[in-house]
């Protein structure tokens, strides 16, 4: 796992250290110390704590006017155990949203598994956004079929033309908006 570092190309137009408005301003990387780790396995330095022990985030793009949020994930997500929904919502989402975020994007092709509880902080999560969206990218699809087993796709949108593979050759605005289409004619569907 050491070795799965987060997408770095849009590194250029965005830093989440150098954003003021950023749950992560200020912070300093020694790329050099690997110290955390996941059930034991040692993770990339640019991966970002968020108050669980077993999923870790980075968040790669952040537009205020457009209000959108690309967050890149590595881990187990297990809401059953640690309350994961609960760290990324208190901690990340909550602050983003302070900032009038409303349109997320999750990139999950290193989530490793999933364990779901109830889904009270997706529920939240969704009430938050109120005219915005929450859409899952690039997820397992045995990842996806256990959130559908807890509900969370009343909340989140994904699977289906979601499944980008090549977003990582996307531009961040060209990305989001292609997301942001693929939403919008999901939601006009009757």
């Amino acid at each position: 796992m050491h070795n799965i570092e987060p997408f770095y190309n849009w590194h250029k137009y965005y830093n989440p250290a150098e954003d003021e408005l950023s749950p992560y301003f200020g912070k300093e990387y020694n790329y050099e110390l690997y110290s955390n780790t996941i059930y034991g396995y040692y993770i990339d330095p640019a991966w970002d704590f968020m108050g669980s022990e077993t999923l870790y985030i980075k968040i790669l793009f952040a537009d205020y006017e457009r209000r959108v949020c690309v967050i890149e994930l590595i881990g187990e997500w297990n809401d059953a155990l640690n309350n994961d929904i609960m760290h990324l919502k208190r901690n990340i989402i909550d602050h983003l949203t302070q900032q009038d975020i409303n349109k997320f994007i999750l990139v999950g092709e290193n989530i490793l598994n999933f364990h779901g509880s109830d889904d009270c902080y997706y529920e939240e999560w969704f009430e938050d956004v109120e005219d915005g969206w929450i859409a899952a990218v690039g997820f397992r699809d045995f990842v996806l079929s256990e959130m559908t087993v807890f509900n969370i796709d009343s909340y989140i949108n994904y699977g289906g033309s979601l499944q980008i593979e090549n977003w990582r050759t996307l531009k961040p605005l060209q990305f989001y908006e292609l997301v942001s289409s693929l939403i919008t004619r999901r939601l006009s569907l009757p």
